[in-house]
């Protein structure tokens, strides 16, 4: 049960910093409250500062690549 739990908190980070190289709006969060909003929310603020530091885009999508695959957090 904790993996489910953790996963889909790992997911909507990704699907979070997704949004936010895709330039969607963080008032697009699926989740309502707790912390897969947190999440995605982080992952939203971290693509929007990626791309304001100057990754392009190729760079945020290798760094998504890397999330994935539980190479960072």
């Amino acid at each position: 049960m904790k993996r489910q739990k953790r996963d889909h908190i790992e997911r909507a980070f990704g699907k979070g910093y997704q949004a936010g190289i895709d330039g969607r709006s963080r008032s697009l969060c699926p989740h309502g409250t707790g912390m897969a909003r947190q999440q995605w929310m982080s992952g939203w603020r971290e693509a929007r500062t990626d791309q304001w530091d100057g990754f392009n885009r190729m760079a945020q999508v290798q760094k998504l690549s890397n999330l994935s695959y539980g190479g960072i957090h």
